[in-house]
């Protein structure tokens, strides 16, 4: 059974950093890629960024291209989003996402 975990959300001032953890569990990481999306209120879930499974190539959102860092630790089965210098339309509820399963999510507010 699948199942993710997310954590690392919070409230930021503007141009600070949070570092997001998607805890993995009931698969080996390095097996599938990951996704992190968001949801903004009122708006539709958008994509962030992406980590395959077989290289590790990363894709990210234009909005988010520079700013953002997503990578993985295959030991500890977690996937990181490192986001720096958050503005206020970062403000979201974040979640990971692998094989059809979704985690519960992790606000993020970023205060201008």
């Amino acid at each position: 059974q699948v199942q993710l975990v997310e954590s690392g959300g919070g409230l930021v001032q503007a141009s600070g950093s949070l570092r997001l953890s998607c805890a993995a569990s009931g698969f080996t990481l390095p097996d599938y890629a990951i996704g992190w999306f968001r949801q903004a209120p009122g708006k539709e879930r958008e994509g962030v960024s992406c980590i395959s499974s077989v290289d590790g190539t990363t894709t990210y959102a234009d909005s988010v291209k520079g700013r953002f860092t997503i990578s993985r630790d295959n030991a500890k089965n977690t996937v990181y989003l490192q986001m720096n210098s958050l503005k206020s339309e970062d403000t979201a509820v974040y979640y990971c996402t692998t094989k059809g399963a979704w985690g519960q999510g992790t606000q993020v507010t970023v205060s201008s």
